[in-house]
Protein backbone atom coordinates (compact mmCIF):
# COMPACT_ATOMS: atom_id res chain seq x y z
CA UNK A 1 0.00 0.00 0.00
CA UNK A 2 1.19 3.47 -0.81
CA UNK A 3 2.32 6.05 0.91
CA UNK A 4 -0.79 8.01 -0.01
CA UNK A 5 -3.17 5.67 1.27
CA UNK A 6 -1.03 5.44 4.39
CA UNK A 7 -1.93 9.08 5.03
CA UNK A 8 -5.41 8.68 3.75
CA UNK A 9 -5.88 5.88 6.87
CA UNK A 10 -4.07 8.53 9.04
CA UNK A 11 -6.49 11.21 8.18
CA UNK A 12 -9.41 8.63 9.10
CA UNK A 13 -8.55 7.84 11.83
CA UNK A 14 -8.03 11.06 13.13
CA UNK A 15 -11.18 12.32 12.10
CA UNK A 16 -12.94 9.44 14.08
CA UNK A 17 -12.09 11.02 17.41
CA UNK A 18 -13.94 14.13 17.16
CA UNK A 19 -16.66 12.27 15.09
CA UNK A 20 -16.96 10.01 17.96
CA UNK A 21 -16.61 12.89 20.69
CA UNK A 22 -19.81 14.20 18.97
CA UNK A 23 -21.67 10.70 18.89
CA UNK A 24 -20.72 10.50 22.65
CA UNK A 25 -23.40 13.02 23.70
CA UNK A 26 -26.58 14.58 22.68
CA UNK A 27 -26.39 15.51 18.81
CA UNK A 28 -27.38 18.73 17.27
CA UNK A 29 -28.00 18.93 13.91
CA UNK A 30 -28.93 21.95 11.72
CA UNK A 31 -29.57 21.26 7.80
CA UNK A 32 -27.88 22.93 4.91
CA UNK A 33 -28.94 24.65 1.33
CA UNK A 34 -29.82 21.16 0.05
CA UNK A 35 -31.60 19.97 3.55
CA UNK A 36 -29.42 18.10 4.49
CA UNK A 37 -28.40 17.69 7.94
CA UNK A 38 -25.42 18.60 9.13
CA UNK A 39 -23.47 18.37 12.77
CA UNK A 40 -20.71 19.63 14.21
CA UNK A 41 -18.98 16.03 13.64
CA UNK A 42 -18.89 16.73 10.05
CA UNK A 43 -17.17 20.22 10.40
CA UNK A 44 -14.54 19.00 12.86
CA UNK A 45 -14.16 15.55 11.13
CA UNK A 46 -13.20 17.78 7.76
CA UNK A 47 -10.74 20.17 9.28
CA UNK A 48 -8.95 17.18 10.67
CA UNK A 49 -8.68 15.39 7.54
CA UNK A 50 -7.44 18.24 5.58
CA UNK A 51 -5.44 19.71 8.14
CA UNK A 52 -3.27 16.36 7.27
CA UNK A 53 -3.73 15.98 3.71
CA UNK A 54 -2.60 19.45 3.43
CA UNK A 55 1.26 18.47 3.44
CA UNK A 56 0.80 16.70 -0.32
CA UNK A 57 -0.01 19.58 -1.71
CA UNK A 58 -2.45 18.09 -3.33
CA UNK A 59 -6.06 19.62 -3.97
CA UNK A 60 -9.18 18.03 -1.94
CA UNK A 61 -12.91 18.00 -2.88
CA UNK A 62 -14.70 17.90 0.48
CA UNK A 63 -18.22 18.08 1.14
CA UNK A 64 -18.58 20.60 3.91
CA UNK A 65 -15.68 22.68 2.35
CA UNK A 66 -17.88 22.55 -0.86
CA UNK A 67 -21.32 23.16 1.11
CA UNK A 68 -19.37 26.59 1.83
CA UNK A 69 -18.60 27.48 -1.15
CA UNK A 70 -14.66 26.56 -1.26
CA UNK A 71 -14.11 24.46 -4.78
CA UNK A 72 -10.82 23.75 -5.30
CA UNK A 73 -8.89 23.63 -8.90
CA UNK A 74 -9.11 19.84 -9.24
CA UNK A 75 -5.67 19.19 -11.59
CA UNK A 76 -5.11 15.69 -12.49
CA UNK A 77 -5.01 14.05 -9.27
CA UNK A 78 -6.60 15.43 -5.96
CA UNK A 79 -8.65 13.81 -2.95
CA UNK A 80 -12.28 13.79 -2.21
CA UNK A 81 -13.32 13.78 1.03
CA UNK A 82 -16.78 13.02 2.22
CA UNK A 83 -16.19 13.22 6.46
CA UNK A 84 -18.98 11.65 7.74
CA UNK A 85 -20.77 9.87 5.12
CA UNK A 86 -24.71 8.74 6.42
CA UNK A 87 -25.37 12.02 8.62
CA UNK A 88 -28.74 10.34 9.03
CA UNK A 89 -27.35 7.00 10.53
CA UNK A 90 -25.24 8.96 12.43
CA UNK A 91 -28.35 10.91 14.03
CA UNK A 92 -29.89 7.66 14.45
CA UNK A 93 -26.89 6.01 16.34
CA UNK A 94 -27.50 2.73 14.00
CA UNK A 95 -23.41 2.41 13.85
CA UNK A 96 -23.73 2.75 9.94
CA UNK A 97 -21.68 6.08 8.75
CA UNK A 98 -18.26 6.32 7.56
CA UNK A 99 -15.18 8.37 7.08
CA UNK A 100 -14.67 8.69 3.23
CA UNK A 101 -11.57 9.22 1.42
CA UNK A 102 -10.32 8.99 -2.16
CA UNK A 103 -7.39 9.44 -4.59
CA UNK A 104 -8.58 10.27 -7.62
CA UNK A 105 -6.09 10.04 -10.55
CA UNK A 106 -7.65 11.20 -14.55
CA UNK A 107 -10.97 11.00 -13.72
CA UNK A 108 -10.94 7.73 -11.38
CA UNK A 109 -10.58 6.83 -8.07
CA UNK A 110 -7.55 4.94 -7.28
CA UNK A 111 -7.12 4.39 -3.86
CA UNK A 112 -9.64 4.75 -1.12
CA UNK A 113 -10.45 4.22 2.64
CA UNK A 114 -13.97 4.07 4.31
CA UNK A 115 -13.39 4.01 7.94
CA UNK A 116 -16.55 3.18 10.25
CA UNK A 117 -15.59 4.71 13.78
CA UNK A 118 -18.63 3.60 15.80
CA UNK A 119 -17.81 -0.02 14.72
CA UNK A 120 -14.28 0.11 13.82
CA UNK A 121 -14.40 -1.33 10.38
CA UNK A 122 -12.09 -0.21 8.05
CA UNK A 123 -11.46 -0.67 4.30
CA UNK A 124 -8.85 -0.35 2.26
CA UNK A 125 -7.90 0.24 -1.81
CA UNK A 126 -5.21 0.63 -3.74
CA UNK A 127 -3.18 -0.49 -6.91
CA UNK A 128 -2.00 -3.57 -4.43
CA UNK A 129 -5.40 -5.03 -3.47
CA UNK A 130 -8.06 -4.42 -1.43
CA UNK A 131 -8.17 -5.00 2.31
CA UNK A 132 -9.98 -5.24 5.69
CA UNK A 133 -9.27 -4.41 9.70
CA UNK A 134 -10.29 -3.45 12.90
CA UNK A 135 -9.53 -0.08 14.25
CA UNK A 136 -8.72 -0.55 18.26
CA UNK A 137 -6.62 1.95 20.06
CA UNK A 138 -5.55 4.17 17.04
CA UNK A 139 -4.05 0.78 15.15
CA UNK A 140 -5.44 -1.32 12.65
CA UNK A 141 -5.56 -4.74 13.60
CA UNK A 142 -6.17 -8.18 11.70
CA UNK A 143 -5.89 -6.85 8.30
CA UNK A 144 -6.78 -8.99 5.30
CA UNK A 145 -6.69 -9.17 1.80
CA UNK A 146 -10.18 -8.99 0.42
CA UNK A 147 -11.94 -9.94 -2.68
CA UNK A 148 -15.73 -9.68 -4.51
CA UNK A 149 -17.17 -12.91 -4.69
CA UNK A 150 -19.33 -14.00 -8.29
CA UNK A 151 -20.26 -17.39 -7.81
CA UNK A 152 -23.59 -18.58 -5.72
CA UNK A 153 -26.49 -16.97 -5.21
CA UNK A 154 -27.02 -13.03 -6.09
CA UNK A 155 -27.30 -10.83 -2.93
CA UNK A 156 -28.02 -7.03 -3.38
CA UNK A 157 -27.20 -4.07 -1.57
CA UNK A 158 -30.83 -2.57 -0.95
CA UNK A 159 -33.91 -2.68 0.94
CA UNK A 160 -37.01 -4.48 -1.61
CA UNK A 161 -39.47 -2.75 0.61
CA UNK A 162 -38.13 0.36 0.65
CA UNK A 163 -36.17 1.05 -1.98
CA UNK A 164 -37.30 2.73 -5.96
CA UNK A 165 -40.05 0.69 -7.73
CA UNK A 166 -37.80 -0.71 -10.02
CA UNK A 167 -35.84 -2.65 -7.43
CA UNK A 168 -38.30 -5.30 -6.93
CA UNK A 169 -38.48 -5.54 -11.31
CA UNK A 170 -34.30 -5.62 -11.34
CA UNK A 171 -34.12 -7.99 -8.02
CA UNK A 172 -36.53 -10.27 -10.51
CA UNK A 173 -34.77 -10.33 -14.02
CA UNK A 174 -31.38 -10.66 -12.24
CA UNK A 175 -32.32 -13.66 -10.15
CA UNK A 176 -32.09 -12.12 -6.94
CA UNK A 177 -32.38 -14.29 -4.30
CA UNK A 178 -31.46 -12.13 -0.50
CA UNK A 179 -30.70 -8.30 0.09
CA UNK A 180 -29.16 -7.05 2.98
CA UNK A 181 -29.06 -3.55 3.61
CA UNK A 182 -26.78 -1.23 5.30
CA UNK A 183 -26.10 3.00 5.26
CA UNK A 184 -23.45 4.75 3.64
CA UNK A 185 -20.45 3.93 1.81
CA UNK A 186 -20.72 0.93 3.64
CA UNK A 187 -22.68 -0.84 0.70
CA UNK A 188 -19.40 -0.92 -1.51
CA UNK A 189 -17.77 -2.43 1.36
CA UNK A 190 -19.85 -5.32 1.70
CA UNK A 191 -19.83 -6.10 -2.26
CA UNK A 192 -15.85 -5.51 -1.47
CA UNK A 193 -15.42 -8.36 0.78
CA UNK A 194 -18.02 -10.70 -0.58
CA UNK A 195 -21.17 -10.25 1.38
CA UNK A 196 -23.03 -8.76 -2.00
CA UNK A 197 -22.83 -9.06 -5.48
CA UNK A 198 -24.71 -6.27 -6.88
CA UNK A 199 -25.29 -2.54 -5.36
CA UNK A 200 -27.96 -0.85 -8.21
CA UNK A 201 -28.35 3.03 -7.54
CA UNK A 202 -31.62 4.50 -8.67
CA UNK A 203 -31.47 7.71 -6.48
CA UNK A 204 -29.10 10.66 -6.22
CA UNK A 205 -25.59 10.15 -4.35
CA UNK A 206 -22.76 13.22 -4.56
CA UNK A 207 -18.97 12.11 -5.79
CA UNK A 208 -17.45 12.25 -2.16
CA UNK A 209 -20.33 9.54 -1.05
CA UNK A 210 -19.12 7.28 -3.77
CA UNK A 211 -15.50 7.82 -4.72
CA UNK A 212 -13.81 6.05 -1.60
CA UNK A 213 -16.12 3.01 -1.83
CA UNK A 214 -15.23 2.52 -5.32
CA UNK A 215 -11.75 2.63 -5.33
CA UNK A 216 -12.02 -0.26 -2.39
CA UNK A 217 -15.13 -2.09 -4.33
CA UNK A 218 -12.56 -2.16 -7.23
CA UNK A 219 -9.15 -2.96 -5.73
CA UNK A 220 -11.44 -6.03 -4.46
CA UNK A 221 -12.34 -6.74 -8.23
CA UNK A 222 -15.65 -5.16 -8.45
CA UNK A 223 -16.62 -2.94 -10.91
CA UNK A 224 -18.83 0.33 -11.00
CA UNK A 225 -20.72 1.45 -14.00
CA UNK A 226 -23.41 4.43 -15.18
CA UNK A 227 -26.45 2.86 -16.65
CA UNK A 228 -24.97 3.76 -19.88
CA UNK A 229 -22.55 0.72 -18.98
CA UNK A 230 -19.39 3.80 -19.13
CA UNK A 231 -16.83 3.83 -16.47
CA UNK A 232 -17.76 5.96 -13.25
CA UNK A 233 -15.62 9.56 -13.30
CA UNK A 234 -14.90 12.10 -11.07
CA UNK A 235 -14.73 15.46 -11.12
CA UNK A 236 -17.48 17.09 -12.43
CA UNK A 237 -18.21 20.59 -11.70
CA UNK A 238 -19.83 21.13 -14.20
CA UNK A 239 -23.18 19.09 -12.36
CA UNK A 240 -22.25 20.45 -9.35
CA UNK A 241 -20.37 16.87 -8.63
CA UNK A 242 -24.08 15.40 -8.13
CA UNK A 243 -23.69 11.41 -9.48
CA UNK A 244 -25.70 9.84 -12.26
CA UNK A 245 -27.66 6.49 -11.42
CA UNK A 246 -25.05 3.73 -11.65
CA UNK A 247 -24.72 0.32 -11.04
CA UNK A 248 -21.85 -1.18 -8.11
CA UNK A 249 -20.99 -5.12 -8.98
CA UNK A 250 -18.74 -8.45 -7.81
CA UNK A 251 -17.40 -8.03 -11.40
CA UNK A 252 -17.60 -6.70 -14.84
CA UNK A 253 -19.91 -8.58 -16.68
CA UNK A 254 -22.52 -8.69 -13.35
CA UNK A 255 -22.38 -5.01 -13.49
CA UNK A 256 -22.87 -4.28 -17.59
CA UNK A 257 -26.12 -6.68 -17.21
CA UNK A 258 -27.33 -5.18 -14.55
CA UNK A 259 -26.44 -1.57 -15.82
CA UNK A 260 -28.66 -2.78 -19.19
CA UNK A 261 -31.50 -3.99 -17.39
CA UNK A 262 -32.25 -1.20 -14.89
CA UNK A 263 -32.17 1.05 -18.32
CA UNK A 264 -34.41 -0.67 -19.54
CA UNK A 265 -36.98 -0.85 -16.36
CA UNK A 266 -36.28 2.76 -16.50
CA UNK A 267 -37.10 3.11 -20.25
Amino acid sequence: MTSYLDLMLEAAIAAAKPIMDVYSRPILASHKADGSPVTEADQRAEAEILRLLASTGLPVLAEESVSEGRIPELGERYFIVDPLDGTKEFLKRNGEFTVNIALVEAGRPIEGVVLAPATGAVFLGGREGAEAGTLASDKITGRRAIVTKSSGPVRIVASRSHGHDALAELCESMNVEDDVSVGSSLKFCLLAQGDAQLYPRFTPTMEWDTAAGQAVLEAAGGAVLTLDGEPFHYGHVERDFLNPFFVAAANLDLAAAAAAEMRRILG
